[in-house]
């Protein structure tokens, strides 16, 4: 198989199409990220990337707090917007219709159209260029109860979650597998005992 070289370049696809709220209930902002991912799992920690010039970097700096809302494909063109237009002049929630709710831990909203809103402390920040690293512990999820089953398990499948990759977006296709379906071992169904006769 022949394969090209390129030179290094942000070619590290899917990530997610999250719109990332910060500021308060009375002075929310919210800008399209696609530049984040997990970093730990305990604590549990994840990080967002942000350029200095964007509006929301210096509110996350200010305050400290952030909210990741994960975006479905129905989504697609508010997400787009959010991440074109500036929270300077434009109320990105009233153009793109899209509703503020409190969160439990921090003092960002949560967007209320989203699945799922994970609830952000910044314990570091780094500068490393053309962006900020935000890299924070995550203190708390939101999770919209109509995809929660009768057993408390959350069905992402049933959320119609989007994707970002190399400047486009995706709308994530059908289950393949869980983590380490590749060697579990297999049920073996008994036998129903013969009749005695």
């Amino acid at each position: 198989m022949a394969k090209q070289f390129w030179k290094g370049s942000t070619l590290l696809a899917p990530v997610p199409a999250a719109l990332v709220t910060c500021g308060t209930m009375d002075d929310p902002n919210v800008l399209t990220i696609g530049w984040t991912g997990i970093v730990c799992t305990r604590p549990p920690m994840t990080y967002i990337s942000v350029r200095p010039e964007r509006y929301s970097h210096d509110i996350i700096k200010k305050s400290g707090e952030f909210v990741i809302n994960l975006t479905t494909s129905a989504m697609c063109r508010e997400t787009d917007l959010c991440g074109v237009k500036s929270g300077k002049d434009t109320d990105k929630f009233a153009l793109c219709g899209l509703h503020t709710a409190p969160a439990q831990k921090v003092a960002a909203p949560i967007i209320e159209e989203c699945p799922i809103s994970i609830e952000c402390r910044v314990t570091e920040e780094k500068l490393l260029g053309s962006h900020t690293m935000f890299l924070a512990e995550i203190i708390g999820i939101d999770a919209d109860e109509k995809y929660i089953d009768s057993k408390g398990k959350l069905n992402l499948q049933q959320c119609g979650l989007m994707a970002f990759a190399h400047g486009e977006y995706f709308a994530l296709g059908r289950k393949l597998g869980d983590f380490g379906f590749s060697v579990r071992k297999k049920k073996k169904h008994r036998k129903p005992p013969k009749a005695s006769g």
